[in-house]
């Protein structure tokens, strides 16, 4: 068994509404620091400590625990999945 650390990120999916990006962008805006920036993307991260015999292992019980327990909404949500080894 090896352990890893599975990140998983949620996103709002493209042409999903994303308050809290544009109200970071809009701030930025108004403070009129930062015009080259353009569109801001908020998500949430998720850091599992797992132990399994293979990335994919590790990877496939995590996608499993996210599933069951819903930890995001698939209609509107886009989830992407990395796995380190330690």
């Amino acid at each position: 068994m090896s352990n890893y650390e599975v990140h998983v990120i949620i996103e709002n999916k493209p042409g999903i509404s994303d308050p809290e990006g544009e109200t970071i962008l809009n701030d930025l805006v108004l403070k009129g620091n930062e015009k080259d920036i353009a569109k801001i993307k908020t998500g949430k991260m998720l850091k599992f400590s797992v132990s399994a015999k293979d990335k994919n292992s590790a990877k496939s019980r995590v996608e499993k625990i996210c599933d069951e327990l819903r930890i995001y909404n698939p209609m509107v949500s886009k989830v992407t999945i990395n796995v380190i080894e330690l």
